[in-house]
């Protein structure tokens, strides 16, 4: 009797899932899709109902034969591939493909003469695979549906609106109905930003300390003569306040205590863990998803074999297991004891739209399997989001923290006027949650909350100084990847699965750059971000968008048919194409007048937008080539070329003239004043050369749309790797990332917060 034949998507998943089925199957990996829509056409009948036609890649041509190969000598075949939309989908291609060409062959098998079968499960453990073997069922085609529904959504636009693009700004860009959106995220921010007025203001600080032990605190001026104070627009009365405020003599007003409670944060889900890795690891959402996905699908541990080590990655769910709670309680009472193990255990409610795609949140398969008893079976980067992983799941079901709040209120005596400070102070009186896990925060934020000493009402405390503080208001920050995944989500904008592609999309096409964690719009981003606002408003409309990821679930719950919501969004568009294509001029977009004449022939000189970002050029094209580099200064205000040549005081070495900053391919880069006389060119390096650490690159100085200088490879796009510091030919010792100057003699890791003198060894 030949084997069943068992189809997952990776080699990984393969050898765990086959460790539990024994010697009765065989488990072959397709290595993803077997079918997609060709690359070099659309892909798309749109007068056929968009009929998609599917081929199978050159890459898959090889595995699919053998798939069919092992298909045809077997009785059954059970295709295992991953629970969500996109693996119903590359289940359903996968028995396409290997022979069965009907819904109706792949019945609940409850005949066991049929021979396809759809199997699931959110673990890879011993218990829920044979648990899915025992029960197969029908391909699920809603799903499916759902799913070929945003592949042929996402094709349309990308080809039929990215063509547009090509002929009206340059060629090379490309459209998405998701990225488009996220990058006018990071556009609407950026002008936010941009338009933000700062404000100056002063606080008054104060430290106290309380005799005899000297012990201090600090506290913030909140009334004056009754009357709440919050701050004061001026340095001057800022200095008025202080100086009459060293007259005075201070005691203890009244004291407040208050018990509180804090209670941890759910189980990961996937945007959620996201988050959380970009926050504390300062993994990027792909990389974070690269490594779940190992974890998903089996890592070897020794003598026990492949195991996976965590649930199913892509999940909208906060929910867990009634078997993963009590074990859950049971090693907490066992690891931290009894009293960090809550009376009844904790329930948490999914929030997001359309969560349906899992039924658990992302959790340990054992949480028995600490992360110190697989630490030397897991490299760094595996240990560290597993830990991640372990510590929020566990966290989510221990007893919660109990922290006592201290409010102190400090009169003046003696003073013109009657001054009232307000200290704030917590302790933890028991860790409760915290003694594993505390959410991590997007921003820096001051809680004002520090430890105060014992204080009694009427007793006196001593000032040992006051100042007024100056501070700033600030404008919003740019995004992360955590804060935008954050964003998209709370906007109903994406799904689980989308986040990560979503993130190195945006990045790799050039529409913004990384620099320090936080997206940059660059010019082609704010320009095609303007031109589809304009002419196809619906295209990065946040509500639109996030209708359309409704409808794509309405479809997954078999509420909607796929066909009548592609021609809806469709048609639309196509009509609005046809108009733009002719009436929208190139050169409105990518060109705009100066002052300015051409140094060699007089005529108007524009400045253009090109694939390298904006460059001055001559109106006189291409009678006349002159151009040069177009950057601003801190203020937003374009240089000169008087200015632009001198941000360096080399000389060529070929022909002496002076070396000028120079827009290229891969950034900024010094060229010779002279050209097209003399072409030497050179790399804007760091001051001592710099390997990139992720490729075979090396850092290099490059400018900002605004003329800031930072630090990239030479490889970009290819490689993303950025930092305004300047880089040094030296490694952390704790995370080997590149070491950048930090202070006249300190450098500091570029990743972690390690930090040394400039010449330590």
């Amino acid at each position: 009797m030949s084997k069943s034949l068992v189809i997952v998507e990776s080699p990984a998943k393969a050898k765990t899932i086959e460790k539990y089925l024994g010697s009765g199957y065989k488990v072959l990996a397709s290595f993803g899709h077997v079918r997609d829509l060709p690359k070099s056409k659309l892909g798309v009948d749109v007068k056929k109902n968009f009929e998609p036609t599917y081929i199978v890649p050159t890459k898959a041509k090889k595995v699919l034969a053998s798939l069919k190969s092992e298909a045809e000598k077997s009785e059954k075949i059970y295709l295992a591939t991953d629970f969500d939309r996109e693996g119903e989908a590359i289940a359903w291609h996968i028995m396409q493909a290997t022979g069965s060409q009907t819904q109706s062959s792949i019945r609940q098998l409850a005949d066991k003469t049929q021979k396809y079968g759809r199997v699931t499960f959110h673990e890879i453990t011993k218990e829920a695979i044979v648990q899915a073997f025992e029960h197969p069922r029908e391909i699920d085609m809603d799903l499916v549906d759902a799913q070929q529904a945003r592949r042929v959504l996402d094709r349309l636009v990308g080809y039929k609106l990215s063509p547009f693009l090509w002929r009206k700004v340059y060629t090379g860009l490309s459209a998405g109905r998701v990225q488009s959106v996220a990058v006018r995220l990071v556009v609407d921010r950026e002008r936010e930003i941009e338009a933000f007025k700062v404000r100056e203001y002063w606080t008054i600080e104060a430290i106290f300390s309380k005799k005899p032990d000297k012990i201090k605190f600090g506290a913030t001026l909140t009334k004056i003569d009754d009357k709440p104070f919050k701050e004061v627009d001026q340095k001057k009365l800022a200095e008025d306040l202080v100086k009459d405020i060293e007259g005075g003599k201070y005691s203890i007003l009244d004291i407040q205590k208050a018990a509180k409670t804090r209670s941890p944060a759910p189980p990961f889900s996937t945007s959620t863990l996201q988050q959380e890795a970009n926050r504390k690891l300062r993994f990027s959402a792909k990389q974070t998803m690269t490594l779940a996905q190992h974890l998903y699908e089996g890592v070897d541990l020794g003598s026990e074999g492949s195991a996976g080590l965590i649930t199913y990655m892509r999940t909208d769910s906060y929910n867990l297991a009634e078997s993963a709670i009590r074990e859950a309680r049971q090693v907490i009472g066992k690891e931290f004891g009894k009293e960090y193990v809550p009376q009844s255990s904790r329930l948490y409610k999914t929030k997001a739209k359309g969560a349906q795609e899992a039924h658990e949140a992302i959790r340990p398969t054992l949480f028995s399997r600490t992360p110190d008893s697989v630490r030397k079976f897991l490299d760094s980067s595996h240990y560290k989001l597993y830990k991640l992983i372990w510590e929020r799941a566990i966290a989510s079901q221990m007893a919660d923290a109990q922290v006592e709040e201290t409010v102190a209120q400090i009169e003046s005596k003696g003073a013109s006027k009657v001054y009232v400070f307000t200290a704030k102070g917590a302790i933890v009186t028991f860790a409760g949650f915290l003694k594993v896990h505390e959410e991590g925060r997007d921003e820096i934020e001051e809680d004002g909350l520090s430890l105060l000493p014992d204080l009694e009402v009427g007793e006196s405390v001593h000032l040992e100084n006051v100042d007024g503080r100056q501070h700033f208001t600030q404008p919003p920050g740019r995004y992360t990847e955590a804060t935008l995944v954050k964003e998209l989500e709370k906007r109903g904008i994406g799904r689980p699965s989308t986040y990560a592609p979503i993130m190195s999309t945006i990045v790799d096409r050039g529409y913004v750059q990384k620099l320090e964690g936080r997206f940059h719009p660059q010019d082609v981003g704010l320009v095609v971000t303007d031109l589809l606002t304009e002419h196809f408003p619906a295209i990065v409309d946040y509500q639109f968008t996030a209708k359309m990821e409704e409808e794509l679930d309405d479809i997954a719950e078999g509420k909607l048919k796929w066909q009548p919501v592609v021609k809806e969004f469709y048609e639309p568009l196509a009509k609005t194409l046809d108009e733009k294509m002719e009436t929208v001029e190139k050169k409105d977009i990518t060109e705009e007048k100066t002052d300015e004449k051409c140094p060699e022939c007089k005529k108007d000189l524009v400045i253009k937008l090109g694939r390298f970002g904006k460059f001055y050029a001559c109106s006189g094209y291409p009678e006349c080539e002159y151009t040069r580099p177009y950057l601003e200064n801190e203020e937003g205000e374009a240089m000169s070329a008087k200015e632009v040549k001198e941000l360096t005081d080399e000389k060529c070495p070929k022909c002496g003239a002076q070396l000028a900053v120079k827009q290229g391919r891969f950034g900024k880069f010094l060229g010779c004043s002279e050209y097209p006389k003399c072409h030497f060119t050179k790399q804007i390096g760091a001051g001592e050369p710099v390997k990139c650490t992720e490729c075979a690159g090396e850092i290099v100085m490059k400018r900002t749309r605004r003329g800031k200088p930072f630090w990239g490879c030479s490889n970009y796009p290819k490689c993303t790797l950025a930092f305004w510091n300047e880089p040094v030919d030296k490694r952390c010792p704790k995370c080997k990332a590149i070491m950048v100057k930090s202070g006249k003699d300190k450098v500091k890791c570029s990743k972690c917060e390690y930090e040394e003198t400039a010449n330590s060894s």
